[in-house]
Order: structure tokens, then C-alpha cells, then sequence
């Protein structure tokens, strides 16, 4: 099954997430099909960068958001339930 989740990059106590499109059994930060967008917890106001167009191509395709992932394209202003 394909997954829209985090990606955990960054330095010890200095985290920089990547929204990637992966199979649900890679590891959380191994191996992903394709990055679709940025989250940067550390800058005020928190930075989301996410490509509205891939993320509404793969969902169609069928890859599932996870919840934390659900809530950052949200955040992000992308709707998910426009199609």
C-alpha cells in the first residue's frame, strides 16, 4: 500500500520533515517513491511547502495521507475532497 508521510531530516533537536510518497513497508526514513513537500517546525510561523498537484495525483492514484500528513496538506490549504 502507498503512503503520503513524514520523513524526519534535520539535527539532533533541530527537525525538518519531507512529505514523501512511499510503500507503507520502508522504514519511516528509508527508501520513498517521490517528495511532494517541506515542513519546518522550527521557523515562526511553522514553513509548509507542499505541491498541491502531486499530492492530488497520487491520492487519485490511491495512496493514502496518514493523519499527521492528512492535517499538514489541510493546513496547507490543499482540499482533498474537491474532486
Amino acid at each position: 500500500m502507498v503512503k503520503i508521510r513524514l520523513r524526519r531530516d534535520g539535527a539532533k533537536k533541530n527537525p525538518y520533515y519531507t512529505l514523501v510518497v512511499a510503500d507503507s513497508r520502508y522504514p519511516m526514513d528509508g527508501r520513498f517513491i517521490e517528495k511532494v513537500g517541506t515542513y519546518n517546525p522550527m521557523t515562526e510561523p511553522k514553513q509548509i511547502n507542499i505541491d498541491a498537484e502531486k499530492v492530488k495525483k497520487w491520492i487519485k492514484n490511491g495512496a493514502k495521507p496518514t493523519d499527521t500528513a492528512k492535517a499538514l496538506i489541510e493546513k496547507a490549504g490543499i482540499n482533498l475532497k474537491e474532486d
